[in-house]
Formats: C-alpha cells, sequence, structure tokens
C-alpha cells in the first residue's frame, strides 16, 4: 500500500533543488514508490516524478501534513516540530552553505538536536536520504515518539536562566509596582559574578 511522504522545505529565499534532484533519481531508480508530494519554495529544480506546489496555503499544509504518514523537512525548527505533533515520521534533510542552500549551516545543529533525541532521523548528505526512508518502511527507524509535557519548557528554560545569571535592580520601584508590565528600560541586567 502506497503512503504519502510530504517534503517541505519552507518558503525563505535559499533553494533547496539538491534534495528534489535526488528525491527524482530514487524514483527513477524504483526505489521510492511510494507517492510524494513536496512543497518546493524558491527551488530552481522542478520534480518530473511527483506531485509538488512553490507554496502552500497554511491549510493546503495542514492538509498534506494529515495525510502524510512520512514527513521530510528542512531543518527548520517549526515545520519538525509541528510534524512531530501530528505524530509522524520525519527525515530532517539540512541545507548547507557550501551548496548555496543558506547562509551558514545552523540547520545541522537544529537537526543534531532533534536526532541525538530520537525524535528524527537526520540526513546530512543526499547519499544517504534512501537508506534513512528505508529505515523507516521497515521499521528499524531507532525514534522515539515526541512529547512535549510541558509546552512552557522553554520559556521555564530561559528564565530558570535569568534567575541564576543575573540580578535586577529597579530603576524606580514605586512607580513599577503600580505597573501590570514596567517598560524593559526601567530595569537593569547585571550578570551575577
Amino acid at each position: 500500500m502506497s503512503v504519502l511522504i510530504f517534503v517541505c522545505v519552507g518558503s525563505r529565499q535559499y533553494p533547496f533543488d539538491r534534495l528534489f534532484k535526488k528525491l527524482d533519481e530514487l524514483i527513477e531508480q524504483g526505489l521510492i514508490k511510494d507517492e510524494i508530494f513536496a512543497q518546493i519554495g524558491t527551488s530552481k529544480y522542478k520534480p518530473k516524478n511527483f506531485a509538488y506546489k512553490d507554496f502552500l496555503e497554511r491549510d493546503e499544509f495542514k492538509a498534506k501534513l494529515e495525510q502524510a504518514e512520512l514527513v521530510i523537512s528542512h531543518g527548520a525548527t517549526g515545520s519538525i516540530i509541528q510534524a512531530l505533533k501530528k505524530g509522524k515520521q520525519v527525515i530532517g534533510v539540512t541545507r548547507l552553505a557550501k551548496y548555496g542552500e543558506h547562509v551558514d549551516d545552523h540547520q545541522i545543529q537544529t537537526i543534531e538536536a532533534f536526532a541525538e533525541n530520537k525524535y528524527i532521523l537526520p540526513v546530512f548528505e543526499m547519499d544517504k536520504l534512501y537508506e534513512t526512508i528505508k529505515a523507516y518502511q521497515d521499521g528499524t527507524a531507532d525514534v522515539v515518539r515526541w512529547e512535549n509535557s510541558n509546552p512552557n519548557a522553554i520559556i521555564d528554560l530561559i528564565d530558570r536562566f535569568i534567575q541564576e545569571n543575573y540580578e535586577f535592580e529597579d530603576k524606580n520601584s514605586e512607580q513599577n509596582s503600580k505597573k501590570l508590565y514596567p517598560a524593559a528600560d526601567e530595569y537593569t541586567l547585571q550578570f551575577k559574578s
């Protein structure tokens, strides 16, 4: 039975031709038989063997995400988390500066963080794409289900860091006590030594 592989690469000005060429190649070789739908963004290469659109409206994106069993995403945190929240299998593919796919290689760190926690399978070079897809298809992917039991975890982490590392000095404590949200310039942050 064929499943949908949904490929999403965002809407920024960076093309990701390398990914779409590799997917076409894998289909031509008969290695991928599942249906693929891709949101190709600003990529110059137009896929020959699968359906695509340059950009998707929010509702279209959500519909494709719902239909998909496997999501192949560029290394954007938002795209990856959306897929994980929907319980999808995710492959994170890094855009690399050396191919002109981004200004730097920050997507490596993003994908490594998700992969080290076993939420996704990473692909850094296209020669690993098929074996990574196959790992999901044959059930050998070493991943765990995404669970975000504390949606405020990142806020709590930042708050804890600030509390542990900085001292607050209220420049005008009497006036600020009457305000619900005092302006940031009414406080001084100093690193604790």
